[in-house]
This record gives C-alpha cells, sequence and structure tokens, in this order.
C-alpha cells in the first residue's frame, strides 16, 4: 500500500524534535499510527548527524525484546555518542513492563523518545501515571477528505463527497474493491477488534451483549443530543436492564479506545456547561455503515459527524452551542479565536436555510459564524453570516480563520 504523506502530522513530529518530552502517537487503531512512524524514520534519515534505534513489536525480529531489560539493554547498545539517537517503537505494549525502559531511557537524557501503542496502554488519561517524564500526545485521526482524494488522485471535492461519505476515512480498507469487502474489514477488523480486544479484554465485560447493544445506540444517534438516562430506557424498551452508572462506565471505555468522541454542551447566552446531555461522534463515520448498513444513509448526521472530526484534527476544542431553545452544531475554540458552526445537507428551500440561519442570527457577538452545506458554489454573506459550501471547506489547505 502507497503511504501517503500526511505532512500535517509529519510536521508535528518535526517540531518535537529538541525537546525533553517523552512523544507519543496516539489514535485509533489501523488509523496510520505506524506508518506515520515510518514516514518520520525516512524524514530522520535525510538529517545530519541522526542515530535512528526503530523497533516494531509487530515482528517477530523484535519479539527477544518483549521484556523491559531485554529492550533496554538493546537500545542501549545501539546508541551512538557522536550522534542525536532517535528511538522509535512501535506497538510497544506488547513489551512487558515498557514503562520501566522508557521512563529509564528518558531519565538518561541522552534518547529522542518516540512510541505508538495498542489504546488499551496508552490513554490520554493514562500518559502521565505510566510515564514519570512529561509526554508530549501526538493524536492522530482517520484520513480526511482531502486525504481520501490525494491517496486516489481525485479533483473535484464536489463530486467525491458522496463517495467519502459512503467510504470514510480507514486507509486500509482503500485496498478492497468492492463496498461490501471495505465494510467487512471495518467492521470485523477494526471496530470488532477494537471493542473485543481493549473494552472486552482490559475492562473484563461480562454483559457484552450490553455493550453491542449499546454501540448500536450511539452509532444510531451519532449527533443527537444524548443523556445516559436517556439511554438507559431507550435500551429497558428492548427488554435490556442495565442502570446508568453501567452505562456510563462503558460510553467512557468508547470514548478512552477513541472510538467515539463526546462533545459536550454549552450554554452561549450563561456562559456555563451544561451536565447531563451531551453528543458523540465516530472516530469514523463509514463504522455506522460498516455495522448497521446503508439503509438510512442520514446524510445530515454524518456531514456533522465528519466535521465535528475535522475540526478536531485541526486542533479545536468543540462544544455544543445552546442559546435559549435553539442549539448551534459546534462552538469551536482555539487558543483567543471562537467560531460558531451550524452544518446541513441541504439549504435550498427558505425554510430549511431560515431554521440552519436563524441560531447563529440570534448570537450577538462579534465571534465570527458559519453555516456549512452542500451548496456547490462560492462562498457568500448573508448578514454577516459565512455561507460556505462544505465539501470545499473541507479540502481547505489553509486552517486559518480566514479560511475557515
Amino acid at each position: 500500500m502507497e503511504l501517503l504523506q500526511r505532512n500535517d502530522y509529519l510536521q508535528k513530529l518535526k517540531d518535537t524534535i529538541g525537546t525533553p518530552d517523552i512523544k507519543v502517537i496516539t489514535g485509533i487503531r489501523r488509523a496510520g499510527k505506524s506508518k506515520l512512524l515510518v514516514l518520520f524514520e525516512d524524514y530522520l534519515r535525510t538529517q545530519n548527524n541522526t542515530n535512528i534505534i526503530h523497533i516494531d513489536f509487530n515482528l517477530t525480529d523484535f519479539e527477544n525484546l518483549a521484556e523491559y531489560h531485554a529492550l533496554e539493554l538493546y537500545i542501549k547498545e545501539r546508541k551512538s555518542d557522536n550522534k542525536q539517537n532517535f528511538v522509535l517503537i512501535d506497538e510497544i505494549q506488547m513489551c512487558s513492563g515498557f514503562e520501566k525502559a522508557v521512563n529509564s531511557l528518558h531519565a538518561s537524557d541522552l534518547y529522542q523518545i518516540y512510541i505508538t501503542g495498542s489504546n488499551a496502554f496508552l490513554l490520554s488519561s493514562d500518559l502521565a501515571t505510566l510515564f514519570t517524564g512529561r509526554t508530549f500526545e501526538i493524536h492522530v485521526f482517520p484520513f480526511s477528505l482531502s486525504e481520501y482524494m490525494q491517496f486516489f488522485k481525485m479533483k473535484d471535492s464536489y463530486s467525491e463527497l458522496d463517495s467519502y461519505i459512503k467510504e470514510g476515512g480507514m486507509p486500509g480498507s482503500y485496498l478492497y474493491k468492492s463496498i461490501e469487502d471495505k465494510y467487512r474489514y471495518i467492521s470485523k477488523d477494526v471496530f470488532n477488534a477494537l471493542v473485543v480486544r481493549y473494552i472486552l479484554g482490559k475492562r473484563k465485560i461480562k454483559n457484552t451483549v450490553l455493550l453491542d447493544r449499546l454501540v448500536d445506540f450511539l452509532m444510531d444517534n451519532i449527533s443527537n443530543i444524548t443523556s445516559i438516562r436517556n439511554i438507559a430506557s431507550c435500551l429497558e424498551t428492548t427488554k435490556m436492564t442495565a442502570n446508568s452508572k453501567t452505562i456510563g462506565s462503558y460510553i467512557d471505555y468508547l470514548c478512552a479506545s477513541f472510538a467515539f468522541y463526546k462533545i459536550r454542551r454549552y450554554d452561549i447566552r450563561g456562559k456555563r456547561y451544561l451536565s447531563s446531555e451531551d453528543k458523540y461522534y465516530l472516530a469514523d463515520h463509514s463504522f455506522k455503515y460498516a455495522r448497521l448498513g446503508t439503509k438510512n444513509m442520514d446524510w445530515g448526521r454524518m456531514l456533522e459527524n465528519i466535521v465535528a472530526i475535522e475540526l478536531m484534527r485541526r486542533g479545536y476544542e468543540l462544544y455544543v452551542g445552546k442559546l435559549y431553545q435553539k442549539e448551534i452544531d459546534f462552538v469551536a475554540i482555539k487558543q483567543n479565536e471562537k467560531l460558531y458552526i451550524q452544518v446541513s445537507d441541504y439549504i435550498g428551500d427558505g425554510q430549511t436555510f431560515e431554521r440552519e440561519i436563524n441560531p447563529l442570527l440570534a448570537i450577538k457577538d462579534a465571534y465570527p459564524k458559519i453555516l456549512l452545506s452542500r451548496t456547490r458554489q462560492s462562498e457568500y454573506l448573508y448578514e454577516g453570516i459565512r455561507v460556505i459550501d462544505i465539501s470545499t471547506w473541507l479540502t481547505s489547505i489553509n486552517n486559518s480563520q480566514e479560511q475557515l
């Protein structure tokens, strides 16, 4: 499979060279973390005065290093005194006691350390506990629309958006010809393996049927306001008994594995966060189609999911906006920048346009407001609100506010 130069992520890795942190590449299974490490190694080989020690625990060549003393000794024996030493370790969780070796190597201040691993062992919440030194996390998402088009050498984002919605951003699926085989790979090799190996394995879950039903419910309700209490009530109608605490724990596990992302609600007028009701988005929208089928495509909610992941990919912190009885799909914040964004599949008739634009018009502050839809035309302004074709926005090269 041809490697796509994922330049944004690669640049993030380049920018960390020389920093004292342990660099940890995280993200959902099969999103391209290992390939990114290979691209980084290729870059390092073009630089002067570098010594690269690359260990890939996917290969049996390194199975003798599956204990932390052996791993540390292997690395120390290959250190160069006259060069900058880069340690790249893929699937590090396959080494027993790996954190002891990494902490020891980091404490010596002689290595630049970059690692990837299973979500079960490298959760964002666990990094500070695992590693006594500082960590820097590079979070990798599945392919964006831009990367999808680049991989397939496509030019027209208007026409290719539909195929991206159906096929998604999991690069391993692109090797399969039929959509049925693509979905089989996504469902079996990616999502089911993620749930079975991570959640069922690490968390020792016994009620597998409940987890299965919960996954289906969340997938069927992506971008809908959801509360744990409502989920419990809906599951009870299918004669599935579960308390809110258990459901809450299972959802936390799903989010910790990067299968779903939880977005909290924010009261724009009261400037406070709202509890109990949230939205959930899939790491890749193809998971829903692969698992539940394509009978109900629900383009609008799929586009909202794609925009949510794209905003996170671009480094924004996301909230769902609430203003009186109106809802704004996203309040996107990055440093001192704030954006209000509404997403719609279609705004071709007056009634739909009014429904989508009115929540943005009701916001009285001066922060930029954007309506994204499949307009298939150039951007225009409506009472100060930017109306942008969604495929144009998704493939915008410049992620600055001007382009957003």
